[in-house]
């Protein structure tokens, strides 16, 4: 079975590169154009790779900095909050959040007070480390923790549907509300591709059989500076 998966990988990497390549604009520090591809051609390019958690600790990744704006007071996770909120929350001083309303898709919650939230990382910071981070630079280590630029890389959720994912990946975990696991699925691999991240062969297996129950769903992300 694992040889089949590598062979059906290897025969997308051969088409689709061209679409991973970097462009002009990214060779000059501009934002590169999102890509959009079918889920399964998207899982087809993942790049497989052994997860290593060898000296992994989640302060080798710096989080929560002071976000886009250093001089509102507000942080990575309160600018998250703030932006992802149904009905937005007052900010007071110090950018406390009074109020407020927000929807945790992973099991389909209202929440009304933002203590009651945490910010996910879709691909969680040990599923990271273990999938290439461990080789990064403490900056980028840093700038993938704190990603404002991606919708998709931080997700505002109940704190128990976090706890319970912990830094599982779609083999192991998936959301428990019903109806979301294609959006799940895509935006986990949209992160994978984003910071070119790798899967095992676990991992792998599970994403293509999601892709195939999910055949109308696209993956779209912009590679990370």
């Amino acid at each position: 079975m694992i040889k089949n998966l590598r062979r059906a990988a290897l025969a997308a990497a051969l088409v689709v590169p061209p679409l991973l390549a970097s462009t002009p604009a990214q060779a000059h520090g501009r934002a590169a154009e999102p890509r959009t591809l079918p889920m399964a051609t998207a899982v087809g390019v993942l790049p497989l790779a052994e997860e290593v958690r060898e000296g992994y600790q989640r302060t080798s990744f710096r989080h929560w900095n002071a976000g886009q704006n250093p001089t509102d007071g507000c942080n990575t996770r309160a600018e998250v909050l703030i932006s992802e909120a149904v009905d937005p929350p007052q900010v007071l001083a110090g950018c406390k959040l009074s109020g407020g309303r927000w929807w945790s898709y992973y099991d389909a919650r209202w929440v009304t007070e933002a203590s009651g939230l945490d910010v996910d990382h879709m691909v969680p910071l040990a599923e990271a480390w273990d999938s290439g981070a461990s080789q990064w630079t403490a900056q980028r280590r840093e700038a993938y923790a704190n990603d404002l630029d991606a919708l998709t890389s931080l997700i505002a959720v109940t704190a128990a549907s976090n706890r319970s994912k912990a830094d599982k990946d779609p083999a192991e975990w998936l959301p428990p509300a019903a109806g979301v696991t294609c959006r799940y699925t895509s935006e986990w691999v949209g992160t994978k591709l984003r910071w070119g991240l790798t899967v095992d062969t676990v991992e792998f297996g599970a994403l293509t059989r999601l892709a195939q129950d999910c055949p109308d769903t696209t993956v779209t992300f912009d590679p990370a500076p």
